[in-house]
C-alpha cells in the first residue's frame, strides 16, 4: 500500500480506505488464551467509537486523558479516539505506584482515566479522593470487580455504548477538519532515574517528521507482522508501533511482557522492537542449551557462529562481498543450524529488530547477527520522539555504533563531549516546567541529551550519561553501563549494579539467576537452605569472579571489578531502585544498600 502519514486524528481511518477488511490487530482477550484479530475497517469503527462516547463524556480539545494499562487493543482504540477529537493522551506504565499516578493526574489536570486491569483499577481507586480533578475511571478489562459503592468507574464496554450508532460524528470530523500539527498528541512522563518525573510534550508535528525520516531508513512494510512487546507507554514502542500503522504492518499486541517468548512462538512475527535485556536472554539461552548438549553437536554450533560472523560481521556489516565459498558455507549452516534456533524463537521469518534503549553488549550484537537476525541498533530519547539514529538495514555498519542520524536531525557534539540535537522531531519542552524548559537547551537552541558521545564516520557512538560517569577517587573516569553490559551477558547474573564514584576502585552489587545458582550448588555438593546461604557461599563467590575476570579481561585495570556482593533479593520498583522502564536508580541503590557497599571497601 502506499504510506500514509496523515495527522493521527485521521491516520488509522486513512489506512483502512487503502486496506479495508486486511487483517490489523492479533491479540488476546483479557486473560484469553485464543489469538483473535480485528480488520482495518473494524479498527477505525472501534476509533469512531471511542471518539464519539468520548464527546458524551464531555472531553475538551488539547484535554489530558490518562492512560494506565499495558498493551491491549482497548489502548489503540483509546489513544486513536482521543486523537480523533483532538484531545491529548498520557499514558502511565502499567506498573507505576500511586504516589507516581497521583502526581501525573495532579500535574496535568487529568478528568478521565483509562486503566487496563485489577491491580490499576485498584490503584486508582486508592488515590482518587487525593485527585482533584478526576472524574471517572473507565476500565478495560470486563472481569474487573469494580467496588459495589464506586459511581465514579465504568467498564469500558459501557463507555463504548455512549458511542453506539456514532451520535456525534459530523463533530468529530469538524475537529479533525480543523486538527492542527501543532496540537499536543501525548505528554509522556519520564521516569527518571533521579528526581520527580517530568512531562515531555509531543505533538502531532514531531510524530509527523519522525514517520517521514524513519521511513528513509527503517524497511517496515504491511507484509511485516509487529510483535509488540514494549510497553505502548515508552516511546520507542509508541513510535514504533506508529510507523508500521502507516504502512499497514499486522500489529500482535502482547498484553503480558513475560509471555513474549510464547506469543513469539504461537504467532510468528518478523519484527519487534526490544531493549537489549531482551537479546542478552536469548544468547544467554542459547549459550546454555549449547554448553548441556553433545560435544559433537557443541563443536557444529560453535563452528557455525564463527562461520556466521565472518560471513555477516567481518564481511557484509563492512560492505564487502564475502568468498563464494563462505558464502554457500553460511547458507548451508544457515539452513540447517540457524534456523533451527530461529524457529524455537518463534522468528521462522525474521526481517529486522530494531533495539535501544541501554548499552548492547558487543558479544550480545554479534551473536544476533551470526544467526542471521538483523538486530538494528539505535539510539534515541522520549524528547527526541524515540530515533536520534539507527543502523541501516543491508548497510555497512560497526558493531557498538548506534548508527546514522536521522535525516532532518542536526547531531552535533558539545566540547564537553555532551551529544545535541536540533531538529522537527525534538520536543518543544516540559509540560509546567518552563525552569527545567530553558536549563535543557543551549542558548541556540539544541537540545541537551545527557549522554557523551563521538561519531567516527559519520556513525554515532555512545559512551555514557554524562551525570553517570564515575570518577574514582584515583581521579580516573569509569562508565558504569559499559561495564554493566559486558557482565550481563553471563548466565549467571540476572540483574547487576557498578559501584565506583569516589571509591578506590570498582565494585558491583550483583542479583544472580537463583535457579543456576542452586543448581550449580547442587552438582557441587555445596550446602545451602536459603539464598542467603548460597549468595555468602566462598565456593560460588570464587565461582563466579573467575567468570566476571574472564569477561572483563579488555577492560582497563582501573575498570575491572575488583570485589562484589551477591544480594539473595532482586532490585525493585517497591522499594525506588528501578524506574518504570527497569533502569536502575543508583543514588537509592547507594542508600538501600549502604551497608553491603561500605563492607566492599573495608581494608583487608
Amino acid at each position: 500500500m502506499q504510506q500514509v502519514n496523515s495527522h493521527m486524528s485521521r491516520l488509522v481511518h486513512d489506512v483502512a480506505n487503502q486496506l479495508g477488511d486486511r487483517e490489523a490487530l492479533i491479540y488476546k482477550d483479557f486473560g484469553g488464551t485464543e489469538w483473535k484479530s480485528y480488520s482495518w475497517n473494524q479498527f477505525s469503527e472501534m476509533v469512531k467509537k471511542v471518539s464519539n462516547a468520548m464527546l458524551n463524556l464531555g472531553i475538551k480539545v488539547q484535554e489530558n486523558v490518562g492512560v494506565f494499562s499495558q498493551n491491549t487493543v482497548q489502548y489503540l482504540f483509546t489513544d486513536f479516539g482521543a486523537w480523533g477529537i483532538r484531545a491529548v493522551t498520557i499514558p502511565f506504565y502499567a506498573t507505576s505506584s500511586e504516589q507516581q499516578i497521583q502526581f501525573m493526574i495532579g500535574d496535568a489536570k487529568v478528568r478521565f482515566l483509562f486503566v487496563g486491569e485489577q491491580e490499576q483499577y485498584d490503584k486508582a481507586r486508592r488515590v482518587f479522593a487525593m485527585c482533584k480533578t478526576l472524574e471517572k475511571i473507565i476500565v478495560f478489562d470486563p472481569a474487573v470487580h469494580i467496588e459495589e459503592n464506586d459511581q465514579t468507574a465504568m467498564h469500558f464496554d459501557d463507555f463504548l455504548k455512549l458511542g453506539e450508532g456514532l451520535p456525534r460524528q459530523s463533530e468529530v470530523e469538524t475537529l479533525q477538519a480543523n486538527a492542527s500539527f501543532d496540537d499536543i498528541a501525548n505528554i509522556l512522563y519520564t521516569s527518571g532515574t533521579t528526581g520527580d518525573s517530568k512531562g515531555v510534550i509531543l505533538t502531532h508535528s514531531q510524530y509527523h517528521a519522525a514517520m517521514e525520516a524513519n521511513h528513509k531508513c527503517v524497511p517496515v512494510t504491511e507484509d511485516d507482522r509487529v510483535m509488540n512487546f514494549l510497553p505502548f507507554t515508552h516511546i520507542f514502542e509508541k513510535g514504533w508501533k506508529m510507523l508500521c500503522i502507516t504502512v499497514g504492518a499486522r500489529l500482535i499486541v502482547n498484553t503480558h511482557p513475560m509471555e513474549v517468548q510464547q506469543s513469539m512462538r504461537e504467532t510468528h512475527p518478523t519484527c519487534m522492537s526490544s531493549v537489549p535485556r531482551f537479546w542478552e536472554k536469548v544468547y544467554m539461552g542459547v549459550q546454555e542449551k549449547i554448553e548441556k548438549s553433545g560435544v559433537v553437536q557443541r563443536k557444529l554450533f560453535k563452528h557455525a557462529l564463527a562461520v556466521g560472523r565472518k560471513h555477516n560481521i567481518e564481511y557484509l556489516a563492512t560492505g564487502k562481498q564475502p568468498p563464494m565459498a563462505l558464502h554457500l558455507e553460511y547458507e548451508m549452516l544457515n539452513r540447517t543450524v540457524f534456523s533451527l534456533v530461529r524457529k524455537e524463537l518463534g522468528l521462522e521469518n525474521a526481517h529486522f529488530f530494531p533495539t535501544a534503549g541501554a548499552v548492547v553488549s558487543p558479544h550480545v550484537e554479534e551473536f544476533v547477527h551470526s544467526i542471521g537476525i538483523n538486530m538494528d541498533v539505535g539510539y534515541g530519547l522520549t524528547e527526541s520522539l524515540a530515533t536520534v539514529s539507527c543502523l541501516h538495514v543491508g548497510k555497512p555498519f560497526t558493531v557498538g555504533s548506534v548508527g546514522f542520524p536521522i535525516e532532518g536531525l542536526d547531531v552535533k557534539i558539545s566540547e564537553e563531549g555532551e551529544i545535541l540535537l536540533k531538529g522537527p522531531t525534538i520536543t518543544r519542552g516540559y509540560y509546567n516546567r518552563d525552569d527545567i524548559t530553558r536549563e535543557s537547551f543551549t542558548p541556540d537552541g539544541y537540545f541537551k541529551t545527557g549522554d557523551s558521545g563521538y561519531f567516527v564516520n559519520g556513525e554515532l557512538f555512545l559512551k555514557d550519561r554524562i551525570k553517570d560517569l564515575f570518577k574514582t577517587s584515583n581521579g580516573k573516569y569509569i562508565a558504569p553501563q559499559m561495564i554493566e553490559s559486558k557482565l550481563l551477558v553471563d548466565k549467571y547474573i540476572d540483574q547487576l549494579a557498578i559501584i565506583a564514584d569516589q571509591r578506590k576502585f570498582v565494585s558491583a552489587l550483583i542479583i544472580p539467576v537463583y535457579s543456576l545458582l542452586e543448581e550449580y550448588a547442587r552438582e557441587h555438593d555445596i550446602p545451602f537452605l536459603t539464598r542467603e546461604d548460597l549468595c555468602q557461599n566462598e565456593q560460588i563467590h570464587q565461582m563466579m569472579m573467575e567468570r566476571i575476570d574472564t569477561l572483563q579481561q579488555q577492560l582497563a585495570h582501573y575498570e575491572q571489578v575488583k570485589r562484589f556482593t551477591l544480594l539473595p533479593h532482586h532490585f525493585s520498583l517497591e522499594r525506588g531502585e528501578l524506574t518504570n522502564t527497569l533502569k536502575i536508580k543508583r543514588r537509592v541503590l547507594n542508600e538501600n544498600y549502604k551497608a553491603e557497599i561500605e563492607k566492599m571497601y573495608e581494608e583487608v
